[in-house]
């Protein structure tokens, strides 16, 4: 029987090297990482998602990698990795590794063999072409940044593929070889512990690049990882990275037989517009658009993560709307089409929108995703380029470094919030745990709430109507149980009649904003604040 505890789950992403520095070089290692995964225990998630921890120039943040089969060596051991593996594990936490296999550094082995020998059989691993292709500048990923996919190289006199960074050589999927490569990379990382891999740039992954036709992709080989993965390890999961139109999902669920989650991107942009007007439709269109899901898939649901906030599938008035509300300046829009700020800084540091926000996140069909520091409320540094000003060092205590190294601020090879709203001294973990009231207690009792509602990871969802466009309802029904959750976008206070809902169904009050005087049901009507949300089981 297939395991599908990834259904009803609660994930936690971070960034090895900006969280906790446990040897003193400026450096979050393994070690560190240890040391503090009691915080993570804590709050109640039950699976870790990891950046890339890999060897790497960490010119894309370590997205660029030189040795799939190893630790950076700033971060720890293989051995120090294997370590910390088994004590998330003594704390009921699964693992997801980040898996970036379309590309590699330019560094790599791999990429500095098949530049130099045209015989070597590391050339058949890269995309090359002896002239530059027409349409060498259609395609990029970072606008303004990245002027083409086609560079020139002196070494191998010709020219290679990239779909991002200049230094980062696509891989060539249509390379049996490197398909047996990536077999082999994941087989190894699931022998030291893993339980699945998130796939960067998924669309990326399986595209056929030729500089003499148009690219092709090859889905089938999501079902190939995923019959290897499924082979190895029963409870192994995929999880793609993949902001594509409702059209293309099937060719990643593939009816179950592929990817196991996806990031629900097209859900979080509209999130995001529907905060930004107050106005629940956006949200609700959304979910009612949204393809029904094969049994064994899931939606990987998140608010920000470590790159920018994405509302490339917003149209273009839309996306304005989101830019005026979140993001008005220029420097805090990215590649014209995104936002680099995190959560608290884009909801202006207001604690009841922020937690509206992430109450809808938990209440969205999927597996909810926080992104480390995120529940804390921590800021962004937008002095730092691209999308680096939301990747940040981890504030666990009052003092300079925030607790993060042992080394000088000034000295630590990663960045601290300076910003007095936001700096450790406002915002660090020691005090949120001390705080019964704090962000990070209030997202703790979330986490627990959640994993009580089955109801959302498993069952099916109905959008009842209400009678305001600022409420969202959502109704979840699975094994003859249902949770009833209202959330109201405005800033005014109101009170919901909802279709379908009478005196007669009586409501268990789960969760809400604040404690209401009134019962509902008493009157059909339910009270909720501006910005509230409440949660509640129906009793039959």
């Amino acid at each position: 029987m297939l395991d599908l505890w990834y259904k009803n789950a609660a994930i936690y992403s971070l960034n090895v090297a900006t969280y906790k520095d446990g040897d003193g070089d400026g450096v979050g290692d393994f070690k560190g990482l240890v040391a503090q995964l009691d915080h993570i225990a804590q709050l109640g998630v039950d699976c870790l998602w990891l950046l890339p921890f890999y060897p790497s120039p960490g010119l894309d943040h370590g997205y660029d990698v030189t040795d799939y089969y190893n630790v950076a060596p700033a971060l720890g051991t293989l051995g120090d990795f294997v370590e910390f593996s088994h004590q998330a594990r003594l704390r009921g936490m699964r693992l997801i590794i980040d898996l970036p296999i379309n590309h590699t550094s330019e560094q790599h082995p791999w990429f500095q063999q098949a530049r130099a020998d045209p015989q070597s059989p590391f050339r058949d691993y890269y995309v090359w072409s002896d002239t530059e292709p027409e349409d060498s500048a259609e395609g990029v990923v970072f606008p303004g940044v990245q002027p083409s996919v086609w560079t020139y190289d002196l070494c191998a006199r010709a020219w290679y593929y990239h779909r991002f960074y200049q230094h980062q050589p696509d891989l060539n999927i249509a390379s049996s070889a490197v398909r047996e490569e990536i077999f082999k990379i994941v087989g190894f990382w699931l022998e030291l512990g893993v339980s699945g891999f998130r796939i960067d740039a998924a669309p990326f992954v399986v595209e056929e690049i030729s500089s003499d036709r148009p690219p092709t992709r090859r889905y089938e080989f999501f079902g190939e990882l995923r019959d290897f993965l499924s082979w190895r390890k029963g409870d192994a999961v995929l999880l793609a990275e993949a902001n594509v139109a409702p059209s293309e999902l099937d060719h990643y669920f593939g009816s179950g037989s592929r990817i196991h989650l996806l990031f629900a991107f097209l859900l979080n942009q509209h999130l995001f517009l529907a905060l930004a007007r107050g106005n629940a439709e956006p949200l609700r269109w959304c979910l009612a658009a949204l393809p029904r899901l094969p049994p064994f898939a899931q939606w990987a649901q998140f608010l920000r993560n470590h790159d920018e906030l994405d509302l490339g599938r917003l149209k273009p008035e839309e996306r304005e709307e989101v830019y005026a509300a979140f993001a008005p300046s220029r420097r805090m829009q990215l590649y014209g089409r995104g936002i680099r700020r995190r959560l608290a800084c884009i909801l202006g540091n207001d604690r009841r929108q922020i937690e509206l926000a992430y109450s809808l996140l938990f209440s969205l069909p999927g597996t909810p995703v926080i992104y480390y520091g995120d529940e804390l409320g921590m800021g962004d540094d937008l002095a730092l380029p691209e999308r680096w000003p939301v990747r940040t060092c981890m504030q666990w205590t009052a003092d300079e470094t925030g607790g993060f190294s042992a080394r000088l601020a000034t000295r630590s090879r990663y960045d601290m919030i300076r910003d007095a709203e936001y700096a450790p001294s406002k915002v660090n973990a020691a005090a949120q745990q001390r705080d019964p009231d704090s962000f990070f207690n209030w997202l703790r009792r979330l986490v627990e709430l959640r994993k009580g509602c089955s109801e959302i990871g498993w069952g099916d969802l109905s959008l009842p109507q209400a009678n305001a466009p600022s409420i969202l309802v959502q109704r979840y029904t699975w094994e003859g149980q249902s949770v009833l959750i209202l959330h109201n976008l405005s800033q005014a206070e109101c009170r919901a009649q909802v279709d379908g809902f009478s005196a007669m169904h009586k409501l268990t009050d789960l969760f809400g904003n604040r404690v209401y005087a009134s019962e509902p049901g008493e009157d059909s009507m339910i009270e909720l604040d501006g910005y509230g949300y409440r949660w509640f089981r129906i009793v039959q």
